[in-house]
């Protein structure tokens, strides 16, 4: 369990945080079973349905539907060739993927779609699970039916479903959040043996599977895809757990992980056979320090343990935290290009400001890509593709520049030497 600190602030205490209404890594808890937190995005050309094609091929009881092959996907990705400047990419990510009727799930997909983005929505499994069928979770070291974060009511299961739907049709990606958020004592899935993590996604993959059984409901369209082979990554609450996670992971085919604690603005490499794409450290306007590229953890060192602080500050951290993100993204772009990873919540913490810079620096990067810079903004599973298709040498070379370093000679010259294609280095 990590404390805030000055430099990332990783995550709340657990006592700290139950005064305050938080879980670490940011979700809301809430008595009523009403507070969540999550998110989505998407790109695509035209509105799909919302429901799936007639070709759809129902799976288990219905809940979810082979419809082919996701739409608004990018080209099959090519290898650099020698000399070549690699893009820079940008990942906006989202923890829980819930939607509660503040609009902020259909806010970003829609941001997304007027810009060709991607996104990655890291789905928490309860948030499709009714709040009056949770002793069907069980969850490792804990009570049947305990979470640490709210389920959700009835009407906002309806929503979220509404928002994963859309959001897949949209060219997104449908990651995972697990389920219960346990980051405290002895539960926490920082102990959580490689056995357990195996049991939580079992679960969480269920909740997403079996949602018709779980629910009763017969008149909401079924989620247009099958998650069995959707899900190929994902995120641990308060970045705990990794090590034990991985194993496991490997196991069940996933291509990344997401889980590590603050990261540098770096090229990344694999961990355990699984590309490790953590959150990154990055320049704090106006302090002597770097912040994880993250919404709660912007609040942490802004408001610590409150989420609704005094109004007067709103103006002046929103642009702090918008700053952070636009910095941060330029650090990269104009020196190493080193991928730029971006997580958030759909949570309206201090007036909703953080939702407000998230999308101010969101359309700063999509300008450059507008303007002709070579700027991708997609998920971590088109990211992940792209990076099992380039030689190790060219990767290992990448790897040699440093935060905010310049290759030297300028790209041509850095990668002029790289070897003709010899296979490619993939996280497996």
């Amino acid at each position: 369990m990590r404390t805030i600190t000055r430099r990332g602030a990783l995550g709340l205490g657990a006592g700290a945080a139950a005064a305050a209404g938080l879980t670490a890594c940011g979700s809301l808890t809430s008595s009523d079973g009403a507070g969540p937190a999550g998110g989505s995005g998407g790109p695509g050309k035209k509105s799909p349905s919302a429901k799936p094609t007639a070709t759809a091929r129902p799976i288990g009881d219905g809940s979810t539907s082979f419809t082919g092959k996701q739409p608004h996907q990018p080209a099959k990705p090519e290898p650099l060739e020698p000399g070549q400047e690699p893009p820079q990419f940008v990942v906006f990510s989202w923890d829980g993927a819930g939607e509660v009727g503040n609009g902020l799930f259909p806010r970003f997909l829609d941001l997304a779609k007027e810009h060709g983005a991607s996104m990655t929505f890291f789905l928490s499994g309860l948030y499709l699970l009714p709040e009056s069928k949770k002793r069907l979770y069980d969850p490792p070291n804990n009570p049947r039916g305990a979470s640490d974060i709210g389920y959700l009511t009835d009407e906002h299961v309806r929503m979220t479903l509404d928002g994963v739907r859309r959001a897949w049709l949209e060219g997104h990606e449908i990651g995972t959040h697990f389920n219960g958020h346990f980051c405290g004592g002895s539960g926490s899935v920082g102990n959580w043996t490689s056995a357990q993590w195996r049991s939580e996604i079992d679960q969480a993959k269920s909740f997403v599977k079996e949602w018709r059984t779980n629910t009763g409901w017969t008149d909401e369209p079924a989620l247009p895809f099958d998650y069995d082979k959707e899900l190929v990554g994902g995120r641990t609450p308060c970045l705990l757990g990794q090590d034990n996670l991985l194993p496991t992971a490997r196991a069940l085919g996933w291509r990344y992980d997401a889980s590590s604690p603050g990261g540098r603005q770096v090229w990344p490499s694999a961990k355990d056979g699984i590309w490790d794409l953590p959150l990154q450290q990055i320049p704090f306007p106006g302090r002597g320090f770097e912040v994880l590229s993250m919404d709660y953890n912007m609040l942490a060192n802004q408001s610590v343990n409150s989420t609704n602080a005094p109004s007067h500050n709103y103006p002046g951290w929103r642009q702090q935290s918008a700053q952070a993100y636009i910095q941060g993204f330029k650090r990269a772009y104009e020196t190493n290009r080193a991928p730029f990873f971006v997580g958030n919540h759909f949570e309206q913490w201090n007036g909703g400001i953080y939702m407000d810079a998230v999308e101010e620096a969101f359309k700063h990067m999509a300008r450059e890509k507008e303007k002709g810079g070579d700027v991708r903004l997609v998920s971590f599973r088109q990211f992940a593709d792209w990076m099992d298709v380039q030689k190790p040498e060219v990767l290992a070379r990448l790897r040699t520049l440093e935060v905010g370093q310049q290759p030297v000679g300028g790209w041509k010259e850095f990668m002029k030497d790289t070897a003709t294609p010899t296979g490619s280095e993939t996280a497996a």
